[in-house]
């Protein structure tokens, strides 16, 4: 049966005073993944940003597994995506965060699990790859260093890689965003290289193109998370070029994401937020 999931967003009224800051995280613990409720009820949180100075607001809502609306508001930067639905699973097949799928596989066919582009973007043909799996040396391409391409392309070697699958788009504002999703054997594979290899707490271990400084991207609200995806989030340090870069891992499952968005002058937060947490959804 085709799993769709329908997502709210509403602007509560500013509050008379700042909210209070939210303090750094500690390192990640790992945690046991949670049993799928019978009701196949999910939490998904929705980020709500204030139109006023730096004042934001961040709410939680229940929603049911059958659409989600792009979250498309005029006043705060958020794209207007499609209405996003989850492929179907094969019969009898669980899903990648279920307790009894051991090795977090993906059942889905990943080159479905792309969050699509929003309305009005241009896709990025270089990206669509070879029957919708795209080539390692393209996604490669995607670091700075030629020296660590060779390192990561060789990580992706012995950590047994089996595909990757690719979108990007540039809206009209000139964002530039492309997602990159890698599927391993298993989750424990892929969480190790993400983990271990890929992501550190404060930046990156491997530069992204045109983003030598990065720092962890601490508007990054983490009551965002989406449960059970681990998210290292980055964004680059000023002064930066004539372009700044956001860029975000996720591990979910058996399979890791990058997903990278440029834009001349600022890269906008809202809808970077917005773009790793539906994605972070759809791998769920």
């Amino acid at each position: 049966m085709t799993e769709q999931t329908e997502q709210q967003a509403y602007l509560p009224p500013m509050p008379e005073a700042p909210p209070m800051a939210v303090e750094p995280p500690a390192p990640r613990v790992k945690k046991d993944r949670r049993v799928l409720r019978a009701v196949l009820r999910w939490t998904a949180a929705v980020v709500v940003f204030g139109a006023v100075g730096t004042s934001a607001a961040y709410g939680i809502t229940r929603m049911e597994r059958t659409g989600v609306p792009g979250l498309a508001t005029e006043s705060d930067g958020r794209w207007d995506y499609p209405t996003i639905v989850k492929p179907p699973l094969p019969s009898g097949s669980p899903g990648p965060l279920v307790e009894a799928n051991k090795a977090g596989t993906h059942y889905a066919d990943l080159r479905k699990l792309l969050l699509p582009a929003p309305k009005g973007a241009k896709g990025d043909a270089a990206l669509r790859g070879e029957d919708g799996w795209l080539a390692r040396k393209t996604f490669l391409a995607e670091y700075a260093e030629k020296a660590d391409r060779e390192t990561v392309g060789q990580k992706m070697t012995d950590y047994g890689l089996r595909h990757i699958a690719a979108r990007g788009w540039t809206t009209e504002d000139g964002t530039r965003t492309r997602i990159y999703l890698l599927q391993f054997d298993t989750a424990a594979v892929a969480d190790e290289l993400i983990s271990t290899e890929l992501a550190n707490y404060d930046s990156p271990q491997y530069a992204v193109r045109g983003a030598a400084e990065t720092e962890r991207d601490e508007q990054f609200p983490e009551r965002a998370a989406v449960d059970d995806i681990t998210r290292f989030s980055y964004v680059e340090s000023k002064p930066y070029g004539a372009e700044q870069v956001r860029q975000a891992y996720l591990s979910a499952g058996d399979t890791l994401a990058l997903i990278v968005q440029s834009r001349k002058g600022t890269a906008r937060a809202v809808p970077f937020q917005q773009t790793v947490i539906l994605q972070s959804q759809l791998l769920g």
